[in-house]
């Protein structure tokens, strides 16, 4: 472990403990728009950087060091264990994960292997030993969802309307129940293992499953998500879930076994906890803002800040990943904006407690 003192406001805010400041990290905040990591991508594929241990601790420790946040994530691909298992995918630069043999009947799923992360992913450990070493800040592990793995599998690449993938999930149920167990197992072996590495917190990516009903969620998916989850707890990490568009969802989501909901703009941090969700919070500034002039940003992250500083367990993010046109001077300079704002305002209500 580093010398330097361990900042642990984000670990606190996840568990609703008091914490000295806001805690500040951005979802994809390792990707294009730095200067640093476009230059990397010259020498190296995706996977080519995931797959080399100290390259990959070099990407994932950039934006900590060049914005202050409060915590790391892994840098992979939500694709990179479900490469191992017989799923001929690559990352297009500007479109994402293309899958060139889709998933379409059971004999699909059924040629799907098993993940064994100590044959298939001996690198990750390494990345987390290497980042573990380095860093000052916990380590997010990370995983893709089943519904929106499967989307990916189903419909060959990204997709707009998920048709061909809701479609399987109605007119096939057993072997849409078989690709759920499949994915989830290896989700789950895919989180424990970063997590038995070294990893200090989870979050799982359901960044498509807002396109689904709230009925059809509670059929198809959940029972999915909460065995998932119920593994992941037995090992006391804190866990996050995340997706877009799923404010709908939300009750439901109240109800798994995780201890963070992150949620995105469309809904504001005062009205999820109008709905009754218990839990901590994450989010939510569209992403979308970081282009706005600084006055406007700045009215907008208050706003949400000062919802989110209501109740214990906060943590800022945006309600997306951050995009090749953010301006990383923009994304420290905010970082360091809410770190000032709220130190001071824990201070004031020291002093007036």
């Amino acid at each position: 472990m580093t010398n330097r003192a361990f900042n642990d406001a984000f670990l606190k805010a996840c568990r609703k403990e008091a914490v000295p400041h806001v805690p500040v990290w951005y979802m994809r905040q390792a990707g294009r728009y730095q200067p640093e990591y476009r230059a990397i991508r010259q020498q190296y594929s995706f996977f080519e950087i995931n797959e080399n241990p100290e390259v990959c601790a070099q990407v994932t420790r950039l934006p900590v060091e060049q914005l202050g946040v409060d915590a790391a994530i892994l840098f992979a691909d939500i694709m990179t264990p479900i490469k191992t298992i017989g799923v001929d995918v690559r990352i297009v630069e500007g479109k994402g994960p293309v899958i060139s043999n889709p998933v379409r009947a059971l004999a699909d799923v059924k040629r799907l292997g098993d993940l064994a992360p100590e044959r298939d992913l001996p690198y990750i450990r390494e990345t987390i030993r290497l980042l573990r070493e380095q860093l000052s800040v916990p380590l997010i592990g990370f995983a893709g969802a089943p519904f929106t793995l499967a989307s990916y599998l189903i419909e060959g690449g990204p997709s707009k309307d998920y048709h061909k993938t809701k479609g399987f999930m109605y007119s096939r149920p057993q072997e849409w129940q078989a690709l759920m167990d499949k994915l989830a197992a290896v989700t789950i072996a895919y989180l424990s293992w970063q997590i038995e590495a070294g990893a200090q917190a989870v979050q799982v990516f359901d960044s498509w499953v807002g396109s689904v009903a709230s009925d059809d969620y509670e059929k198809y998916i959940a029972p999915t998500m909460m065995n998932i989850f119920a593994e992941i707890r037995k090992t006391g990490v804190p866990t996050i879930y995340f997706g877009s568009g799923t404010a709908h969802l939300l009750k439901i989501w109240n109800q798994l076994p995780v201890d963070v909901l992150s949620v995105d703009w469309r809904i504001s941090i005062d009205e999820v906890r109008e709905l009754g969700i218990d839990k901590a919070l994450q989010g939510n500034l569209d992403p979308s803002m970081l282009l706005a002039p600084w006055e406007a940003l700045i009215e907008k992250v208050k706003a949400i800040v000062d919802q989110g500083k209501k109740k214990p367990g906060y943590i800022f993010n945006l309600g997306h990943g951050v995009f090749p046109e953010a301006d990383a001077a923009v994304l420290k300079r905010l970082t360091d904006w809410i770190h000032e704002y709220t130190k001071a305002e824990a201070v004031k209500e020291r002093v007036e407690s």
